[in-house]
């Protein structure tokens, strides 16, 4: 957008120059033959009036001295050139002399007429135009002079080099544009990067509140929209809280109460809903709180953390296999990364009864590779499989002790780190999660 700006405001200032150049041109061109005309009409009435009274043997030598320059003045050839209708110069000329002359348009003109000269301007060559044209003069004693007014010499060289000061001016330009450009993008640059930092922190600080009326109200729309969500949020995890809390009780006295059944067949079937109950009270909170990106954010060793989490998986008697280092160390909360890593593995060993993990370190990132034996998911499923409480019929069911929130619970968590979860099938088979987690820098 920066640069749509810029050309926009460029194009139409350069544009706008352009125009006023060209006007100015346009006029200075105007003025200089309006001015040239008087010229030329006081120059020629002074001739001819100074030749009048010149003796007629003495003329010819002073219309040789005196006809120089634009203006010419000589005796006339042949006294029966064709005449031509009254033009604007020789209709000035006669208001200029008195009543004893007589000034007739020639329709011949002189041969300097058809190549004017010209001077180059800035945008383009510029014709000198003005009066070039012909006429006989009848003196007061009868003789008739022939009057030629050529085109003028080539105006001389400015002062100054054009390109010179155009430069400068569309340098200038060109930096205003950029400080008008910034000006106006910028805000809304930040405005952007508020919002996409809002989706991996929504505790960021508010805007600060600076710049135009629009800027200013549009970013407290923004700071209003994220307390919000963060209300929304905190309202939510507490509800789910509260519910999980008050339904403890219950659940507990209802678990006491199945002990007394008598039916060992129908008291294991009732104890186990009760357990999977329980479960999906647990795992909706933890999906609840995956959301909520409070908490402090501290140096985590990743292998120790992985070693951990594996040894703990093998104590609990599932089969997981790590391999590789990282060496490196990541910014997050504990007890989420390690949930995130928990719910990977145990997604791998319950739908692949082994869990192949694999570490391996990439440029500014660690790539975390779970791998199951199990037979895969559809690639039309892949996708479906990270929203809540999706489960795939043929293999995931209550039965299983699956409740579908394992998989949005760790990307949610990976999404909150900065880090990508993905899912893929093996070409050998089995299912195969990606996680990829930035290193955490000192100072960033």
């Amino acid at each position: 957008m920066t640069g749509r700006v810029f050309l926009v405001l460029m194009i139409g200032i350069v544009a706008s120059a352009t125009l006023t150049q060209w006007l100015a041109v346009n006029e200075r061109q105007r003025t200089l033959e309006r001015y040239r005309l008087f010229h030329v009409l006081e120059r020629a009435e002074q001739i001819i009036e100074t030749a009048d009274v010149v003796r007629p043997e003495s003329r010819a030598q002073y219309l040789a001295v005196a006809s120089k320059g634009s203006v010419q003045l000589q005796i006339a050839a042949d006294a029966n050139d064709a005449a031509h209708p009254a033009t604007e110069f020789t209709t000035a000329l006669v208001g200029r002399l008195p009543a004893d002359f007589k000034v007739l348009p020639l329709a011949e003109r002189p041969e300097q007429c058809n190549q004017p000269p010209r001077q180059i301007g800035l945008l383009r060559p510029v014709q000198l135009r003005g009066v070039c044209e012909s006429a006989k003069i009848v003196m007061t004693d009868g003789q008739v002079l022939k009057l030629s007014v050529l085109p003028s010499r080539s105006a001389p060289p400015p002062g100054h080099n054009e390109y010179a000061v155009f430069v400068p001016f569309l340098l200038c330009i060109a930096v205003l544009a950029y400080l008008v450009t910034r000006m106006v993008v910028r805000p809304m640059r930040q405005l952007a990067q508020a919002a996409k930092d809002l989706g991996n922190d929504i505790n960021r600080p508010p805007l600060t509140l600076a710049g135009a009326a629009e800027i200013r109200q549009a970013s407290a729309a923004f700071n209003a929209m994220q307390a919000r969500i963060r209300q929304y949020i905190a309202q939510r995890t507490e509800m789910l809280a509260a519910i999980t809390h008050d339904l403890q009780t219950p659940l507990t006295r209802l678990r006491l109460r199945l002990e007394k059944v008598n039916d060992a067949d129908l008291q294991q079937k009732l104890i186990g809903d009760l357990s999977a109950m329980q479960q999906m009270i647990r795992e909706g909170l933890d999906l609840a709180r995956s959301m909520d990106k409070g908490g402090t954010m501290q140096k985590l060793d990743l292998d120790a953390l992985l070693d951990s989490v594996c040894a703990d998986a093998i104590d609990a008697g599932q089969s997981v296999e790590l391999k590789g280092r990282a060496g490196m160390a990541l910014l997050g909360r504990p007890l989420d990364v390690q949930r995130c890593l928990v719910n990977l593995i145990d997604n791998a060993v319950k739908y692949g009864q082994k869990a192949h993990v694999t570490v391996e370190r990439l440029a500014g990132a660690a790539r975390i590779r779970i791998r199951d034996e199990g037979p895969g998911i559809p690639a039309d499923q892949l996708g479906r499989v990270f929203e809540p409480f999706f489960r795939l019929e043929t293999s995931r069911s209550r039965a299983s002790g699956g409740t579908g929130l394992g998989l949005t619970i760790a990307r949610n968590i990976a999404e909150q780190h900065g880090a990508t979860l993905s899912l893929a099938n093996g070409e050998g088979g089995g299912l195969e999660a990606v996680l990829t987690l930035p290193e955490f820098y000192a100072g960033k």
